[in-house]
């Protein structure tokens, strides 16, 4: 699981280390609070492998959109 934290493409898909680390700590977060796994099977997995499967699936990106979501009308002041 944690290899996949070595993994370039999932680096550079995210756009570098510290996107890739925010992204980590807002999706558990989330899911923390409640949500629900994009992934399917995820009974099984920990938060950190549920948010990597995510992140590789492309189900989740650093905007905060999830996969098929429309684009904000406009974007956040903050």
């Amino acid at each position: 699981m944690l290899e996949e934290l070595r993994n370039a493409e999932l680096v550079n898909k995210v756009g570098g280390r510290f996107k890739l680390a925010s992204l980590i700590q807002k999706r558990m977060a989330e899911l923390l609070q409640g949500s629900r796994p994009l992934i399917e099977n995820a009974g099984t997995m920990t938060l950190m492998e549920i948010v990597l499967q995510e992140i590789l699936q492309d189900k989740i990106t650093i905007d905060g959109r999830a996969d098929g979501e429309p684009e904000p009308a406009s974007k956040p002041l903050l």
